[in-house]
């Protein structure tokens, strides 16, 4: 078992830089894929980035491509997602989920979940 703690949130305008952290406790962080999901207000929780707990392969969504990036520090037991050129459509709050095996762009398969983090992004 992990236990996830997001931080880095807050308020920034569009166009502008932001990046998100997620703190892992517990034994093995690096045997886990960790992935980012975001929900919004009235709307279902959405995958956002992935990365393999060992080929450190990353996937994101097409919303994100190109935008974001997800990196790993496993001597930190963190993960992080660099979000650039941020869009009022990224307003959500911002999870990270953990799993073992490989990463998955489905919410189901991640059975650690952080609180989150508010992301705002105004226009």
């Amino acid at each position: 078992q992990v236990q996830l703690v997001e931080s880095g949130g807050g308020l920034v305008q569009a166009g502008g830089s932001l990046r998100v952290s997620c703190l892992a406790s517990g034994r093995a962080f690096s045997s886990y894929s960790m992935g980012w999901f975001r929900q919004a207000p009235g709307e279902e929780r959405e995958f956002v980035a992935a990365i393999n707990w060992y080929s450190g392969v990353t996937y994101y969504a097409a919303s994100v491509e190109g935008r974001f990036t997800i990196s790993r520090d496993n001597t930190k037991n963190t993960v992080y997602l660099q979000m650039n050129s941020l869009k009022p459509a990224d307003t959500a709050v911002y999870y990270c989920a953990a799993k073992t095996a490989w990463a998955s762009r489905l919410s189901s398969g991640y059975h650690n979940w952080g609180q989150g983090t508010q992301v705002t992004v105004s226009s």
